[in-house]
């Protein structure tokens, strides 16, 4: 049996799974709504807001997954791309919560997770395909060859198209720059 609790801070959402047996028996998710004062993601009110948020996501995931901290096995993080306060607030929990219970650490790709998250459920994707990411602060184009073979082969060259910023007609104008 396999109980992994999974920490993702890279923007402005804290946001804890668990996973046991592959199955996911907890998803909590806190937002940040202070952000929509200001238009757009503020770096370190984002962080403070982690640093506020992530014990008591835990907490709550563990309660819904019916499993205590001495359950688990292993802590996965996300060790980025995203916003470097935040990252380090899910980062430093992370070590710090297996270092304390002697669990192994799985640091996980922001952008890997997002390619990866088609294998969750049926019909998965057959090796090897080309995967379109648009994210809050990335847009690649990427050949996916395997589970940990991966190529960015365009990305965007000014402005990620995923960011909320944007407009319809502003997605259409970001600029795709292929690497071959």
């Amino acid at each position: 049996m396999s109980i992994i609790l999974a920490i993702e801070s890279s923007c402005d959402e804290t946001s804890v799974a668990i996973s046991n047996n592959g199955k996911i028996t907890a998803n909590v998710i806190a937002n940040q709504t202070i952000h929509q004062n200001y238009g757009g993601v503020i770096p370190e009110l984002a962080s403070r807001v982690h640093q506020q948020n992530i014990v008591p996501v835990i907490q709550q995931a563990l309660s819904d997954a019916k499993v205590s901290k001495k359950d688990l096995n292993a802590v996965a993080f996300t060790r980025g791309p995203g916003l470097l306060g935040s990252l380090l607030v899910g980062v430093s929990f992370a070590k710090s919560f297996a270092l304390a219970l002697d669990l192994p650490l799985i640091a996980v790709n922001h952008m890997h997770a997002h390619i990866l998250a088609h294998f969750i459920d049926d019909p998965k994707p057959s090796f090897p395909f080309l995967c379109l990411t648009v994210s809050g602060g990335h847009t690649q184009i990427v050949v996916v060859k395997g589970y940990d073979q991966m190529e960015i082969i365009g990305e965007t060259l000014d402005d990620a198209a995923g960011r909320p910023s944007i407009k319809p007609q502003r997605f259409l104008t970001c600029l795709i720059q292929v690497v071959h």
